[in-house]
């Protein structure tokens, strides 16, 4: 006896139960819900928060390991925190670094996203990481998972693009894309209102005001590209709008897909090339 065809399945837009064979979903609208590219692929990746989030922060944790392993005899511990644990400035460089002599030297313009998974310290790692992990859920949260990928993504690279019109030579790091979501968040505070709102307005501004003294206080500190990155998370946040004031729409899913596929090109390039240049 052959399985019978399934003839449900959670609408790709709404993620609620509906007929396979509905021409539009009866709750969100989509058209033909059952199309196999609006549940698989690319578009399907958005369904399980958590593991999402831990693949990204697996994937920034595997970028730096190789980061130290293309160049170890380059690597440096450090006498301070911020330093231990440093990668060679030509891993780096190799995998996706940014900044005017990757851009304009090399014309490596895919380093805007490539550079937002690579990391300066272990320090600097952690600290990036906390971070996503402390503001990605409740951005998911209030935005959905393909709108938050798609703020991380466009925050990261608007950042970087603002430093490197300001002629910062050599940068890295996901504080960029993590401001984007800092400025997505403060945007959906303030634009709720109400208690909830305020608490997150002033929770999350807590966070920005932190990252701001610590740029004035630590050198090195890419502040351009946090700015950047923060007010292109809150543009972000008003051109897509939010859960409550604009349910997540086939097309937020599309972007959201369109970004995962650019970055997944943009770093299998990366740490092909690396290892093709450093071992063969």
């Amino acid at each position: 006896m052959t399985a019978s065809r399934k003839t449900s399945l959670l609408c790709p837009n709404c993620r609620r139960l509906i007929s396979r064979d509905e021409p539009t979903c009866p709750y969100c609208g989509i058209r033909t819900p059952g199309v196999w590219w609006k549940n698989h692929g690319f578009l399907g990746l958005f369904h399980d928060p958590d593991l999402f989030l831990t693949w990204l922060t697996g994937l920034n944790i595997a970028l730096f390991v190789l980061s130290l392993i293309l160049h170890p005899s380059g690597m440096t511990m450090g006498m301070s925190p911020f330093g231990f644990l440093s990668p060679d400035n030509r891993s780096l460089l190799l995998l996706g670094a940014t900044g005017t002599v990757p851009i304009e030297a090399l014309h490596r313009w895919w380093s805007l996203i490539s550079a937002s998974y690579l990391h300066g310290s272990l320090l600097h790692l952690i600290f990036n990481l906390i971070a996503l992990r402390q503001i990605g859920p409740l951005v998911i949260q209030e935005y959905g998972l393909a709108r938050m990928f798609s703020i991380y993504t466009l925050g990261g690279i608007s950042g970087f693009l603002l430093s490197y019109l300001v002629g910062v030579p050599f940068t890295i790091g996901a504080s960029a894309a993590v401001c984007a979501l800092i400025g997505a968040a403060l945007y959906y505070g303030k634009s709720r209102g109400g208690s909830y709102g305020q608490q997150v307005y002033h929770q999350i501004g807590g966070w920005a005001i932190s990252i701001f003294v610590f740029g004035l206080l630590v050198p090195g500190i890419n502040n351009w590209a946090h700015g950047g990155g923060m007010a292109a998370g809150l543009l972000c946040g008003v051109l897509l709008g939010y859960q409550e004031n604009r349910r997540e729409l086939f097309s937020h899913r599309l972007l959201g897909g369109a970004c995962a596929a650019a970055t997944i090109l943009v770093l299998l390039w990366g740490v092909t090339t690396s290892v093709i240049y450093r071992f063969f």
